[in-house]
């Protein structure tokens, strides 16, 4: 009777396991080289086989990348890079058929993928009431997010193309731009308190250009501003880089995010 009035007396501890990863510098460093590994494995397929098989078969990978992530009960490393890295690479896709199969300037792109993205940003709030990515405990809002994501790659994709073809700032100073563009968001949270919801998007987003911009000074040919090394062996590089940092984080566990919270006794 004593233990069972014990267990009654105290209120069951709840937990909320999320579907994210905790935010920490490894973080950044694994997001910038899925979005360097999209934009050089997508360049590097639509040219060995052919561009409309290599669109198909990126969206049926991103699909089977999405069902894993989904069907995951908690946050796991290996699924969720998985997933990010697809739509990294599909992001690239989408944004290069729109332009090379279509014909629409990247000025033109990215302005739609922006819209896109902020039309996402507005109907999550509106849905969920808050776009904190801590909060990706429930399969809608994992939706929502899922959806976001990729409008942010596409947005990426398009603005990086666009400073560096359109605006002829080329690729290293591409490099240069969105890195200075990126430590605004970062400066203004560490230094001045800056809402952290934000600041998060913000950088988020410009990861994606800033990794583009690296793969593809890194991959192009010297006519065209690059380094010359080719989209090959870019790809793989940056995948093995890929599979040692999610290795790292899926055996120490150092950004899984796990809230627990006591209730009073």
């Amino acid at each position: 009777m004593a233990v069972e009035h014990h267990r009654t007396a105290h209120r069951v501890a709840w937990q909320t396991v999320t579907k994210v990863p905790q935010i920490a510098a490894i973080f950044w460093v694994v997001k910038l080289l899925t979005t360097a590994l999209g934009e050089a494995a997508a360049d590097y397929s639509v040219v060995v086989i052919n561009p409309y098989i290599a669109v198909i078969g990126g969206f049926l990978l991103l699909l089977v990348a999405l069902t894993l992530q989904f069907r995951a009960k908690e946050y796991r490393p290996a699924t969720y890079w998985f997933a990010v890295a697809m739509v990294a690479v599909f992001g690239t896709m989408a944004a290069d058929v729109l332009h090379i199969q279509f014909g629409v300037p990247y000025v033109v792109s990215t302005i739609f993928f922006a819209v896109s993205m902020l039309v996402m940003f507005g109907l999550w709030y509106k849905v969920e009431g808050t776009l904190s990515i801590h909060s990706i405990h429930t399969p809608r809002r994992e939706a929502f997010y899922w959806l976001t994501i990729m409008a942010t790659f596409a947005l990426g994709t398009a603005a990086g193309d666009m400073t560096a073809m359109t605006l002829n700032l080329g690729y290293f100073d591409s490099i240069l731009l969105f890195g200075v563009l990126i430590a605004i968001p970062a400066v203004a949270y560490w230094l001045f308190n800056a809402n952290a919801i934000l600041t998060f998007w913000c950088a988020y987003v410009l990861t994606r250009p800033l990794g583009a911009s690296v793969a593809d000074w890194l991959g192009k040919p010297h006519s065209i501003g690059g380094m010359g090394y080719g989209d090959s062996l870019v790809t793989l590089v940056l995948t093995t880089l890929l599979v040692i940092a999610v290795g790292y984080l899926a055996v120490s566990h150092g950004d899984s995010q796990r809230r627990i919270a006591s209730k009073s006794h």
